[in-house]
């Protein structure tokens, strides 16, 4: 099977290409680097040409309003290539509980992009993921300040990039589902404690001010970020990973 990496030079799309080689597909990795710029269409056609999924892993450059200009065009031109190229299954990587945050200009852009795609031509697929355990380093850094950070108490179920991966490799040579898989960390914290966690197992000897108004995700009410249901709960916990 042929499959087109949309941003797969990046931290989960490179090891969703090396999964997929792996299995013993022809996955092709595609981003700016490799020729390919998805807002004004350039090596698009060239891009898709031939292949059987495509799969979208491309990050907006910001995360505030701008993102949602960024989700709009490149998705409308990867969808319109991929339908001209016959492409049979379109693939994008999402957010759990993306779309009840529109306090969040990045969670209403990526919103926005998963309706693209169901409203689109294409059969699809999206892989809606809770925070990946490789952005708590920003996160702590967004707030810091000497030897201070301040986090809210906000709950989140941070899950391996590795593991995600896996999953994204998986679904694009499954069946399109026309609809949506949640995957998730095995573990609940309040991301307060999980900036002590970090923090503790660092030897990092900042403290964590719990701070409800601080930081991106204090916008985020309730419990949106954490997986409900029929979840797929990945196997690697927290405290493993840091280890």
């Amino acid at each position: 099977m042929k499959i087109a990496v949309v941003g797969g030079t990046g931290l989960i799309g490179s090891q969703v290409v090396k999964n997929l080689r792996a299995a013993g597909h022809e996955a092709v990795p595609h981003s700016l680097s490799t020729g390919l710029d998805i807002i004004s269409g350039q090596g698009l056609e060239d891009a898709v040409a031939g292949a059987d999924v495509v799969v979208n892993l491309t990050n907006s450059p910001t995360f505030d309003e701008a993102s949602i200009e960024f989700f709009r065009t490149s998705m409308n031109n990867l969808l319109a290539a991929a339908e001209k190229g016959g492409v049979g299954h379109f693939v994008v990587l999402s957010i759990v509980g993306v779309d009840q945050v529109p306090q969040l200009d990045y969670y209403r852009a990526k919103t926005l992009q998963e309706e693209i795609l169901t409203a689109g031509p294409v059969p699809y697929s999206i892989v809606r993921a809770t925070q990946f355990m490789e952005f708590m380093d920003a996160v702590i850094s967004e707030t810091a300040e000497g030897d201070t950070v301040r986090l809210p108490r906000t709950p989140i179920q941070p899950i391996a990039a590795a593991e995600v991966a896996a999953t994204v490799a998986e679904v694009a040579v499954g069946a399109p589902l026309n609809g949506i898989v949640n995957i998730a960390g095995p573990d609940v914290y309040a991301l307060d404690e999980l900036g002590r966690v970090t923090l503790t197992a660092r030897g990092d000897g900042r403290s964590v001010v719990t701070d409800d108004s601080a930081g991106m995700f204090a916008a985020v009410p309730g419990d949106f970020l954490i997986a409900h249901g029929d979840a797929r709960i990945a196997p690697t916990h927290y405290t493993d990973w840091l280890a």
